[in-house]
């Protein structure tokens, strides 16, 4: 019998697209908050989960990945992957309170088995080309710091056009946590019946399985953003956005598996 956690399908499982979790990721980060309608997150926020506040964070990340035996460390073509990530916050259906919660309508990565790990937590993944600013521990101009004064930029590319352009300049104060780092963040799980084209996917709803979150800080900053309009992509349909805050550092975190929402 097949081995494989997921395609393709072979008596020793090995070339498995992704291997079964855990999954473990370490990266650096460059967060950023802002502001929008909130009237025009109803186009991204399932009204079956609940209200767009307006409020949303968009997160670029240089991640480094591997399983239980580190393999993929040795050999990091298969480790090391950037991606972009949208979340906007809502009001949940059922009224739970002053909780706050995410959803993620919106994230690229450009790696295909990021990709495929992502749809499986109902993180909606697309290929995308992100780029963003690396600190490094040194007291150099190339290096960008984590102090005050230091600036960052971000960008993302789809289809080779220009999607998202962001620049942040640290404060050198410590930062709380922004966007999924600070709240449970809902993705949405389904798949076509090709057996009957004619219906379209009925999604449920999930939130990755986290243990194991390794924080060292976040060091804060002010920022600016700005959405492109794109052929496809339908961030833009947010409107005009306001940055209203801003981090960088680094984290790691463990996934084990997924949970209903």
């Amino acid at each position: 019998m097949p081995q494989s956690f997921t395609p393709p399908f072979t008596s020793s499982g090995r070339s498995a697209l992704v291997q079964a979790p855990p999954w473990h990721y370490a990266g650096w980060l460059v967060n950023i908050a802002f502001d929008f309608d909130a009237a025009c997150g109803a186009a991204l926020v399932p009204a079956e989960l609940g209200t767009a506040t307006g409020k949303g964070c968009v997160h670029f990340a240089d991640w480094q990945y591997c399983g239980d035996d580190g393999r993929e460390l040795l050999d990091p073509v298969y480790a090391q992957y950037r991606e972009t990530i949208v979340v906007l916050e809502f009001a949940p259906k059922d009224g739970a309170g002053d909780a706050r919660f995410f959803h993620c309508p919106l994230i690229y990565v450009d790696q295909d088995i990021s990709l495929l790990r992502g749809w499986l937590q109902g993180w909606p993944k697309k290929i995308g080309q992100t780029w963003l600013t690396r600190s490094m521990p040194l007291i150099h101009p190339a290096a960008a710091p984590l102090a005050a004064g230091s600036r960052l930029g971000a960008s993302l590319s789809v289809k080779e056009r220009r999607l998202v352009d962001a620049s942040v300049t640290l404060s050198g104060e410590k930062a709380g946590r922004l966007g999924f780092l600070s709240a449970p963040t809902v993705g949405a799980i389904g798949w076509p019946d090709l057996t009957q084209p004619g219906i379209a996917a009925r999604p449920r709803y999930l939130r990755a399985d986290i243990i194991d979150r390794v924080e060292p800080g976040w060091t804060a900053g002010s920022a600016t953003l700005k959405f492109h309009e794109h052929p496809v992509e339908e961030l833009a349909s947010l409107g005009p956005v306001e940055a209203t805050g801003a981090s960088a550092g680094w984290m790691g975190l463990t996934v084990r598996g997924a949970i209903a929402a």
